[in-house]
This record gives structure tokens, sequence and C-alpha cells, in this order.
């Protein structure tokens, strides 16, 4: 907690050649919101993260449950490749698809940022939905074949239904990833129009001097988005539809 401390009340004291006499003032933020696009740079990190969840947890969600219920050889290729993938780090990746990304105008665009990140997230999120499908008991879906649903209507009545602390931890995974990025964006990222929080940051410091009452500002509006969502959703990580679906059988 100490750095996370020390940057919030370095962004609220007052510069050294300011005329605020007072301990706590919000000239840092007011310079930062005047002098720079933090705004346009936080909407645009705003779309990736949200844009990376949505995908991740879609396509997350059917694949984690073939692995869950899934056999066979096809199955098993699938979970080796999924393996593989996560275990190669994304910088390995970067170059190549910076080159192919230039030739289909994909570069310093935020369409080619936000399919960079799903590539990454893709493979942790569906094991993670895969674990949590474990845990769901498969009688249930046994159950509901039995009154008539089908494989996709099992699923999404019942394993969904039942699976939202396990949608919201791969959510959040998704969104941190795609939210603190920095050097992927640094390469994808040269426009000032689609700079997102991570990069612009580096526009405070300069070759003789940094803004550090800036930087500290524009990190303190970083924290404030995982912070709320964390803080709106924090109960339902352990909240599980299981029991209460076991019980109503």
């Amino acid at each position: 907690m100490a750095p996370v401390l020390t940057t919030v009340l370095l962004a609220f004291r007052p510069a050294a050649d300011s005329s605020e006499s007072s301990l706590f003032t919000l000239e840092n933020f007011e310079r930062v919101l005047r002098d720079t696009d933090v705004l346009r740079w936080l909407a645009n990190s705003l779309l990736v993260a949200c844009s990376t969840v949505v995908v991740s947890v879609v396509v997350a969600a059917p694949a984690g449950y073939v692995l869950s219920r899934g056999r066979g050889k096809v199955v098993g290729g699938f979970s080796l490749l999924l393996f593989v993938l996560q275990s190669l780090p994304v910088i390995t990746s970067v170059i190549p698809l910076f080159i192919l990304f230039s030739r289909m105008g994909l570069v310093d665009n935020l369409l080619g940022l936000t399919i960079v990140y799903v590539g990454s997230t893709i493979s942790v999120t569906t094991w993670m939905m895969a674990a949590y499908f474990d845990s769901i008991p498969a009688s249930l879906e046994e159950a509901a074949w039995v009154d008539g649903l089908s494989v996709f209507g099992s699923f999404s009545r019942i394993v969904l239904r039942n699976s939202y602390p396990g949608i919201l931890s791969a959510a959040v995974f998704a969104f941190l990833l795609a939210w603190n990025d920095y050097l992927v964006a640094l390469v994808f990222l040269h426009s000032d129009a689609v700079l997102n929080l991570p990069v612009g940051l580096q526009n405070f410091f300069q070759q003789n001097a940094t803004d550090w009452g800036g930087v500290m500002a524009v990190a303190v509006i970083m924290l404030l988005p995982p912070c709320i969502v964390f803080a709106a959703l924090h109960r339902y990580f352990s909240v599980g539809g299981i029991g209460g679906a076991l019980a109503g059988r």
C-alpha cells in the first residue's frame, strides 16, 4: 500500500514552484486536464479495455465449456494449443504482428491494439472459465436435458447462470491486462489521437525535467477505474449460484 499512498499524496501536493500554500491541492489535476489530452487518453483506454473484456469473455465462455466437458483428441489438441499460447510471452509476437498489421492498416489504430490484447488474454481466460465450469456438477445439465433443454440451452441457462464469479474473474483479468499494458501500446500507437493512458503518461517525462505532480495525477486517474470496478463487483466474486441450484433440485 505504501507506493499507492505515496502516489496519492504526491498527486495532491502543491508543486515546489507553486504559490499554493495549502497542504493539499487540486492544481496538479487542473493542470493535467487543462494542458493535456488526458480525457482522450482515458476514453481510449476504456474503449480498448472494455472491448477486450467483451470479446475475451464471449469467446472464452464457450471455449472453456468445450475444454471442461469435451473429451477426445480434438479437445486434447485444443487444450495443448492453449497451453502453448499461454506459455509464450507477448513480446515474442509483437514484431511479427506489427509487420502484419502495418500491411493491414491496423497500426496506430485502437482496433489493432484491441486484437492484440484479445489474443493475449483469450488463452488464459479460456482456462479460467474451464476451471470454473469444472466445479459445476454435470448432473445439473443432465437434469436440464431430461427436461428438454438442448446443449446450448443448458449451457446458457444452467452453466452460465451459475458461473458469475468465474466470468467476472476472467473479465477483470482481461480488463487489467488491457488497462495496464504499456509495451504493446507503445509499439502500436503513435498519434496523439489514439494514445492511451500508459503511453500518454510518457509525455510528462522530459529530457531536462519531469513533472512529477502531473505524473502522479495521471497515475491516480489510472487507479480510479480498476478501483471502481472492484468496489462495485467484489461481492459477486464469492457468490455463486451452484448451492442454490443444487438445493432447488
